[in-house]
């Protein structure tokens, strides 16, 4: 029966088995020519040369390729040469060219990731700059006419201290609204889950923006009479902001004579969904896997000129996951879009 050697060892099998047939042959031939051949004696000389030349060449093979590898690693400073110090190097480079592929392959893929979140920290700082900017420009603009004379006009001096307090609104509002989020990320968010009835919170959002969607001539509605309360389990308080956000993005995106729909469904025994669908201007397809980044705005100067902070989708998708729950978007531009989100039903 063969013996199966190792595939890190045939190079030096082989090696030492080339070197010892050539050596027992020569030392066979001078004492074919000197004296007899003395059989016993080239077996044992066959077998030494064998184990020397193989010991010395698997050795030799693996300091030689321990070394330059080291060395590659050390000079690129991308591969990890740690891995080579925790195990014997060996001379099979097969394995060590999957090794090194692996290392390649990981190297790259961190770099990537790297590169896409240095990306978004620019932008996100970009964007925290912009927001920022926008509203302390205009305090800044109307206090500054304000103090080279405009104050002696009573009528002036009114309307133009009003606006400068929107202004700071809506600093007070961006500064408020990155604290959350920062404490959303960093896991900090401190659910209080209670029983309440869906219907009514929906209800009281309507009634707290109903003003706005007048303004647009929006109706806010449900999709059919809820008789009965829906009762769910959930942190009530987050979940009206998270309603509240996202039909105040209905209203915002919505177009004029309009409508912002609310639906509640069951969706299997122990979920409902909820829906807020409008028939605004809707979503382009590109723009919906960003819809909940911070400060994403698909309309640059649209969204803005409306207000908010541009956190608020970002808060919402927190917040649903924060219940281990699924948020779910579908759009058609020009058509409208769909909001949707999961939550845990009464039992």
């Amino acid at each position: 029966m063969a013996l199966n050697f190792k595939k890190t060892y045939k190079f030096a099998v082989k090696s030492a088995l080339y070197i010892t047939l050539f050596s027992t042959g020569v030392v066979a031939l001078i004492l074919h020519l000197v004296t007899e051949v003395n059989y016993p004696v080239l077996v044992l000389f066959f077998l030494a040369i064998y184990l020397f030349s193989f010991f010395v060449i698997q050795y030799r093979v693996e300091r030689f390729i321990y070394r330059r590898v080291k060395k590659i690693y050390d000079d690129v400073s991308l591969l990890d040469s740690t891995t080579f110090r925790n195990q014997p190097i060996t001379t099979d480079m097969a394995t060590l060219t999957k090794q090194v592929k692996k290392f390649a392959t990981d190297k790259k893929l961190e770099i990537e990731t790297l590169k896409i979140r240095e990306e978004y920290r620019r932008e996100f700082l970009g964007n925290v700059s912009h927001e920022l900017k926008t509203p302390l420009f205009t305090v800044q603009g109307y206090i500054s006419t304000l103090l080279d004379g405009a104050m002696d006009d009573k009528s002036i001096r009114k309307k133009y201290l009003e606006r400068a307090e929107k202004g700071v609104e809506r600093l007070i509002y961006i500064v408020k609204d990155l604290d959350m989020i920062t404490k959303l990320e960093t896991g900090d968010l401190n659910l209080e889950f209670s029983e309440f009835d869906i219907v009514e919170l929906v209800k009281n959002v309507f009634e707290l923006l109903e003003m706005r969607a007048n303004k647009k001539k929006i109706t806010l509605t449900f999709d059919a009479k809820y008789a009965k309360p829906i009762f769910v389990v959930a942190d009530q308080e987050k979940i009206q902001q998270v309603v509240t956000n996202l039909v105040m993005n209905s209203i915002k995106y919505g177009k004029e004579g309009g409508t912002t729909e609310v639906s509640i469904e069951d969706l299997v025994s122990n979920k409902v969904i909820v829906r807020i669908t409008d028939n605004g201007e809707g979503i382009q397809k590109q723009h919906i896997p960003r819809l909940f980044e911070r400060f994403f705005r698909v309309d640059k100067s649209g969204a803005r000129s409306e207000g908010g902070s541009g956190l608020g989708l970002a808060i919402v998708k927190h917040i649903i996951e924060g219940h281990n729950e699924k948020i779910y978007v579908e759009s058609q531009y020009g058509v409208g879009s769909e909001f949707s989100f999961t939550l845990e039903k009464q039992k």
